[in-house]
């Protein structure tokens, strides 16, 4: 059975923690959700981003997300691949040098990482996408440029990867991005 680290935060999205977590745990992965500073039982909160035809999405508040495993003892080595949701967890968890570390050593690895929204501002910040192709939500292009990779446009809809990084721009892009990381994970 594959095993895959969830790396969370208050704030993250909502349906980008829920929905690829429930899809890992419905196909047999195992997951293990953690969150710095937190340990498994305890929670982070969750924000619902919506794209309701403004310039920007809006923000409500979603669920609490229980995290199942703890920061503390998290061991790259133990896992098959790393999830990284969206939302605005991201980028304060970019600032945890332990977070950066675990993205590094999974990138070391080769190891299968799934990045949606404004996940890639954690891959980033760990400067993993030099001279890689990924995408993002649209406003993240930017950093992607600036940390020495080429931003994919694509459809909101849709994944993008590059050999074991596969990257999304947004919640609407479930169906391809987790079959993508699946794929990578050799689990489809």
């Amino acid at each position: 059975m594959a095993r895959v680290l969830l790396l969370a935060g208050d704030f993250v999205e909502d349906y980008e923690i829920m929905v690829p977590f429930q899809i890992l745990l419905t196909v047999g992965v195992q997951v293990d959700a953690v969150c710095p500073d937190k340990k498994a039982g305890d929670k982070v909160r969750t924000a619902i981003h919506d794209f309701e035809g403004d310039q920007t999405y809006s923000e409500k508040p979603g669920h609490n997300f229980t995290l199942n495993a703890d920061f503390a003892s998290v061991d790259p080595s133990q896992y098959d691949g790393l999830l990284i949701p969206g939302g605005r967890a991201p980028e304060y968890l970019r600032l945890n040098a332990r977070v950066l570390e675990i993205v590094r050593a999974f990138d070391v690895a080769k190891k299968p990482i799934a990045a949606i929204c404004h996940g890639i501002q954690i891959l980033t910040a760990a400067g993993i996408v030099k001279g890689r192709s990924c995408t993002a939500y649209p406003a993240c292009g930017p950093e992607i440029v600036l940390a020495g990779g080429t931003y994919a446009s694509i459809a909101i809809d849709g994944a993008h990867v590059d050999g074991h990084l596969v990257t999304a721009p947004a919640w609407p892009a479930h169906p391809a991005f987790c079959r993508e990381f699946l794929k990578l994970l050799g689990v489809l």
